[in-house]
């Protein structure tokens, strides 16, 4: 059992940048594949970025823009959010797929969510 606590969320005009933290509480020293998904209004939940075995994968909307990342030591998972559209406004959470190592955008399948964190852009 892990308990994930997000934090960085927060309101920014467009172009501006936001960097969301995940801290992993539990077995945070399993290499398990991790990411993040967001939820706009009246929309499904979609994996925005994932990262495990040595791999990182994005959506094809934040490319270029958004950087996903893991420090060990700190227990840490990490999205650095550049170049920030209003159509990346949404909620955003932290997930952990224990049950693999490797995961892409279509396979990771999160067996534990953290509480979510707001994003809103404005243009």
């Amino acid at each position: 059992q892990v308990k994930l606590v997000e934090s960085g969320g927060g309101s920014v005009q467009a172009g501006g940048s936001l960097r969301l933290s995940c801290v992993v509480n539990g077995e945070s020293r399993s290499r398990y594949c991790m990411g993040w998904f967001r939820q706009a209004p009246e929309k499904e939940r979609e994996a925005v970025a994932t990262t495990g075995n040595g791999q990182q994968f994005y959506h094809d909307s934040v490319k270029g823009r958004f950087t996903i990342s893991r420090d060990m030591a700190k227990s840490t998972l990490y999205l650095q959010m550049d170049n920030l559209k209003p159509e990346d406004t949404a909620v955003y959470y932290c997930a952990a797929d224990r049950r693999r190592l490797w995961c892409d955008l279509e396979t990771i399948e999160s067996t534990d969510w953290g509480q979510g964190t707001q994003v809103t852009v404005s243009s």
